[in-house]
């Protein structure tokens, strides 16, 4: 598979090619699917609570006597049978975060950027830079990349003048070639990468 690479004006200088060992097998969307349910349990922050029978506010002592009362035997206000009592095995702070295999996480990511370039949805430029931190240029330079919707750009370093001047652009999020999940591939409509950010790419997944 080969690439157009494109400059700042979406014209032609160059081209890529792509390892048929990396790209050309089918798109994987299991792999997609564990790697996308890992990342998102990850940054659950998982602060729930409930309180058991320690924590509910409340009198330790017996309501009343054991016997003679007709009523059942009691031992606290606070158990979880009676009304403002504890909760028993209710939620409690933890981590949702697990690990898959490394395999699986290149599996996805591969699968990923497989399912984008059959679609089209890839745009290889030659650099991204800036020489300000001015929003406009930038903005039209995207536009004139196809950027449309949800755009991800990746690049192997981001520039620093054109991260600040994009990162205030709806819809566009960037990422560094060693950061990039598939999870961030899926979740957008158009893929702009450098030359050097797809050979680095190449190179680990291969």
């Amino acid at each position: 598979m080969t690439l157009d690479v494109v400059n700042g004006d979406n014209k032609k200088v160059g081209s890529v090619d792509l390892s048929d060992a990396v790209f050309s097998g089918p798109a994987k969307l299991d792999l997609v699917w564990e790697s996308v349910v890992r990342q998102n349990a990850s940054e659950r922050r998982g602060t729930h609570m409930t309180k058991n029978r320690a924590l509910v506010s409340g009198s330790g002592k017996k309501p009343y006597k054991q016997k003679g009362t007709g009523r059942a035997q009691v031992g606290s206000s606070r158990t979880p049978l009676w009304r403002h009592g504890g909760t028993v095995f209710g939620p409690q702070p933890r981590s949702y975060d697990y690990t898959v295999p490394k395999k699986v996480e290149r599996g996805a990511l591969r699968a990923a950027l497989v399912a984008k370039f059959r679609d089209g949805a890839v745009t290889v430029v030659d650099e991204l830079r800036a020489e300000a931190k001015k929003t406009k240029p930038t903005a039209e330079l995207l536009k004139r990349l196809g950027a449309a919707g949800r755009t991800l750009v990746v690049d192997v370093k981001l520039d620093e003048n054109f991260h600040a001047s994009a990162r205030n652009i709806a819809g566009v999020h960037m990422v560094a070639s060693g950061r990039l999940t598939a999870r961030d591939v899926m979740n957008t409509s158009r893929v702009i990468a450098t030359r050097a950010a797809v050979e680095r790419l190449q190179e680990v997944l291969g």
